[in-house]
């Protein structure tokens, strides 16, 4: 994905339930490498669920980590710039209420069909752009976990995007 990108990929260590992949690079090239992850993580589910049919097959999902202190841009007054985000991108959108583990960043949980999702983040980046992080930035990192865990629908990934 890297060279074909343009993008500087870095995936975080293998021994976590969650891995976080950060993208960076020029604005172009992040996004055309975020809409080929969000293509290969649609392959995985589709060949994992062989025998279902389309509409029975859960939907991508994935978690962006953005600082905290952007989150409000995001949301917007009263809710209403993520209400236009899900309108006109047919993702569901979820911004968590509290911060990650040991940092100032929250999740956001992004469900939907491939390019719902990679209009979606097209979205979130704009406003993210418009409205630089406040403060210091403490990244989440994801503690090992010593037993097994499962996600139900399919597998639960986590991108953090950078612009560089």
């Amino acid at each position: 994905v890297s060279p074909q990108s343009g993008a500087r990929i870095n995936i975080s260590e293998g021994n976590c339930p969650e891995r976080i992949i950060t993208l960076a690079g020029p604005t172009n090239a992040i996004f055309k490498a975020f809409a080929m992850i969000i293509d290969k993580l649609e392959e995985d589910i589709s060949s994992s669920m062989t025998n279902s049919t389309a509409a029975s097959r859960p939907p991508v999902t994935l978690r962006l980590v953005v600082p905290a202190s952007q989150c409000g841009s995001l949301i917007g007054k009263g809710g209403c710039k993520i209400k236009e985000i899900r309108e006109s991108t047919g993702a569901q959108v979820q911004v968590a209420g509290d911060m990650l583990p040991n940092s100032t960043e929250r999740a956001i949980t992004i469900a939907g069909i491939p390019q719902s999702i990679i209009e979606c983040v097209k979205q979130i980046c704009v406003v993210m752009l418009e409205s630089p992080p406040k403060g210091v930035t403490i990244p989440y990192r994801p503690k090992p976990s010593s037993s097994p865990v499962i996600f139900a629908g399919g597998q639960v990934r986590t991108a953090r995007g950078s612009r560089g």
